[in-house]
């Protein structure tokens, strides 16, 4: 099994790494939330590895944190649910904000991500709830009260953005002004998504 790798960045896709390891050239399936962590091809890149095996194939799933690949392993033990819906679910929302949705039974933000229904967001919340608690997971706060990043995503997803590069912008721009208005942090975010 593989658990990690250490080495540098060969290729870069949305969703799709492939880590030059001493010559070998790994290809990883990553959740947005890594991709955009990544740097540019020759960069260092170090990855927590999930090895799925199945009868017709052997995957790598890589991960920036231990944290996530923590809520991924949590996520595939759910009955319906593969490793692939489990890595479009960390790509469209923070495994922080996952943790804390389940945690408030919000099953309208689990919606939100592409490829999860009603009955699968209110399996994740029922089975993941006693499954973090166990793994001792204590979402933490947001760094922005709930409704103004909920305002903000919503005001840059009608304007055309995709939820997830929409989610990277405003972790950026959040953790830099915390306390921000609605009008500056929109401005802000708009700057972030236009580079």
């Amino acid at each position: 099994m593989i658990a990690f790798l250490r080495g540098s960045v060969l290729e870069k896709h949305p969703h799709r790494v492939i880590v030059d390891v001493g010559g070998v050239g790994y290809d990883v399936h990553v959740p947005l939330s890594t991709f955009y962590g990544l740097g540019d091809a020759g960069t260092p890149v170090q990855l927590r590895v999930h090895t799925h095996v199945r009868e017709d194939a052997i995957s790598l799933y890589g991960f920036a944190t231990a944290f996530e690949l923590q809520v991924f392993e949590r996520l595939i033990e759910i009955s319906g649910i593969g490793p692939k819906v489990a890595l479009a679910v960390l790509s469209g929302i923070d495994p922080v904000e996952l943790a804390s949705a389940v945690q408030r039974g919000d099953v309208a933000r689990l919606t939100a991500v592409p490829g999860v229904g009603k009955k699968t967001a209110e399996r994740i919340i029922l089975e993941l709830r006693d499954r973090l608690a166990k793994l001792g997971i204590e979402p933490a706060a947001p760094g922005a009260p709930a409704s103004l990043r909920e305002d903000l995503v919503s005001a840059l997803t009608n304007l055309g953005y995709h939820r997830p590069v929409v989610e990277h912008a405003l972790e950026t721009v959040l953790k830099k002004t915390p306390d921000a208005t609605f009008e500056h942090a929109l401005k802000q975010a708009l700057r972030e998504l236009a580079r």
